[in-house]
C-alpha cells in the first residue's frame, strides 16, 4: 500500500485531539452522505412516475408501427401478412385504418381520428383491458368504442340506440360540379368508452376495419400502416429490413419512443432539471468537505513537518490530503447509496409513502444506471473539491 493512501487513511479514521475539528469531519462527511440519499431517492422517485405515467401511454401503442414512407397507404395481402408473422421479431400483427374525422352527437361536435382495427387488434394492443364502460365487440357495422374524453365532451352514452354518433370524413367528389369535396357520413352506436389519458381519451374512436374501409372508401388490402406486438422492443432496424423485403417497398417501423418523441423530450428534460438541481446541492455540499481539509491540513501540520524531515516529497503530501478528500467524498457517497437502496426496497416492499389524496403507493425504482451515475457524480465533485483545497500545499511545502 502507498505510504500516501495508509497516511490518508490514518487521518480519515484518527480521531483529532481537537473537538472542534472532529465536528468539522463529521458535519462534512454528515452533509455528504444525506445529500448522495436525497439524489438517488429524487432520480428513482423521478423514474418511478416516469415508468407509471409511460404504462399508460404505451397501453394504447403496438411495439411498432409500420407507415409507408410515400403517400398514407400501403397495400398488404394476406399473404404478405402471413409472411410478416412468420418474422422473429413480430409475434402479432394488425392491419389498420387511420382517418381524422369529424363527429357530431345531437348539437355538439369534436374532431378525432377513426382507428379501423380488426378482431385480432387486442392481443397486439390490450385496448379491451382499458374500457371503464360497456365491451370490446367483434366489431359488427355501425359500433364503434370512444374515448372517455369524447364521450364526456359530446355527452355520449353506451347502447344509446335512440341518438346516433355521426361520423363525417370528406371525399372527393369526382363526378359532382366542378369536382367539388363533398362529405361522407355514416350513423355509429358507442358501445364501450376506453379511459387511459387525457390526450389520447380524446383522440380515437375504435370501429371494425370493414366500417371504416367502406366509409372512408379504401380499396381491399389497403391500409394505413400495420401495428405489431413484439417480444424484441430493440430489433426495430433488423424487423424494418424484414418487412421491406416482405412488402418490397421502403417503410417507416417507428418504435414506443418515436410514437411518444413529445412526451420522451419532455420526460429526459425534467429529469436533467432534477439532477441539476441536486448536483447543485451536491456542490453545496461539497464546500464542507473543502473546510473539513482546510481545517484538518492546520490540525496536522505539525506531523506534515514531521513528516518531510523524514523524507517524504512535498508533492506526496499534497497527495495525502487529496486522498484524505477523496474518502471523506467516497465514503460518505457510498454510505448514502446504501441508505438510499434500502429506503427504495422498503417502500417497494412495504410502502409508507403514498400519492397525496389517493391508496396509491408512491412510485420508486432502482435503476443501475442511476446508482452509476450518482457514484460518479459524487467522485467527480468530491476529487474536484479535494482539489481545489489541496492546491499550493506542494508548492508551500517546498518552499519551507
Amino acid at each position: 500500500m502507498p505510504v500516501q493512501l495508509r497516511l490518508a487513511l490514518r487521518y480519515f479514521w484518527a480521531f483529532s485531539k481537537q473537538t472542534v475539528i472532529n465536528r468539522i469531519n463529521a458535519i462534512a462527511l454528515s452533509v455528504v452522505v444525506i445529500a448522495t440519499a436525497a439524489l438517488m431517492i429524487v432520480l428513482s422517485a423521478f423514474g418511478g412516475l416516469k415508468d407509471f405515467g409511460l404504462s399508460f401511454t404505451q397501453s394504447l401503442h403496438p411495439t411498432y408501427r409500420v407507415l409507408p414512407t410515400q403517400g398514407k397507404t400501403l397495400m398488404v395481402d394476406s399473404l404478405q401478412l402471413q409472411a410478416i408473422i412468420q418474422i422473429a421479431e413480430v409475434s402479432y400483427v394488425a392491419p389498420v385504418i387511420e382517418e381524422k374525422v369529424f363527429l357530431r352527437f345531437q348539437e355538439k361536435t369534436q374532431v378525432a381520428y377513426l382507428k379501423g382495427v380488426g378482431k385480432n387488434y387486442n392481443t397486439v394492443v390490450a385496448v379491451d383491458s382499458l374500457l371503464v364502460v360497456g365491451q370490446w365487440p367483434v366489431f359488427e357495422q355501425a359500433k364503434v368504442v370512444a374515448g372517455y374524453g369524447i364521450a364526456s365532451t359530446l355527452g355520449l352514452g353506451v347502447y344509446d340506440f335512440d341518438a346516433a354518433l355521426e361520423l363525417s370524413f370528406p371525399q372527393n367528389n369526382q363526378g359532382g360540379l366542378l369536382g367539388r369535396t363533398s362529405l361522407a357520413t355514416v350513423s355509429t352506436y358507442v358501445v364501450g368508452l376506453y379511459q387511459v389519458s387525457e390526450d389520447l381519451d380524446n383522440k380515437y374512436v375504435f370501429a371494425g376495419l370493414s366500417l371504416a374501409q367502406d366509409f372512408l372508401g379504401y380499396p381491399p388490402n389497403t391500409f394505413t400502416g400495420l401495428e405489431i406486438k413484439s417480444p424484441s422492443p430493440n430489433r426495430r432496424t433488423t424487423l424494418q429490413q424484414n418487412i421491406e423485403k416482405i412488402l418490397n417497398q421502403p417503410v417507416v417501423v417507428e418504435d414506443q419512443q418515436t410514437m411518444n418523441a413529445a412526451f420522451y423530450k419532455m420526460l429526459n428534460a425534467e429529469n436533467l432539471a432534477v439532477y441539476l438541481i441536486f448536483t447543485l446541492v451536491m456542490i453545496i455540499a461539497m464546500f464542507n468537505v473543502i473546510g473539513a481539509l482546510v481545517m484538518m491540513r492546520l490540525d496536522k501540520a505539525p506531523q506534515s513537518r514531521i513528516l518531510l524531515a523524514l523524507g517524504l516529497l512535498p508533492h506526496q503530501l499534497q497527495q495525502v490530503f487529496f486522498l484524505l478528500g477523496a474518502l471523506l467524498s467516497g465514503v460518505g457517497g457510498l454510505v448514502g447509496i446504501l441508505i438510499a437502496v434500502v429506503l427504495i426496497g422498503v417502500q417497494q416492499a412495504f410502502p409508507f409513502l403514498y400519492v397525496p389524496g389517493t391508496s396509491l403507493p408512491y412510485p420508486v425504482v432502482l435503476h443501475l444506471q442511476d446508482v452509476l451515475l450518482v457514484a460518479l457524480t459524487v467522485m467527480s465533485l468530491g476529487s474536484l473539491a479535494a482539489w481545489w483545497a489541496t492546491r499550493g500545499i506542494a508548492k508551500t511545502a517546498g518552499g519551507r
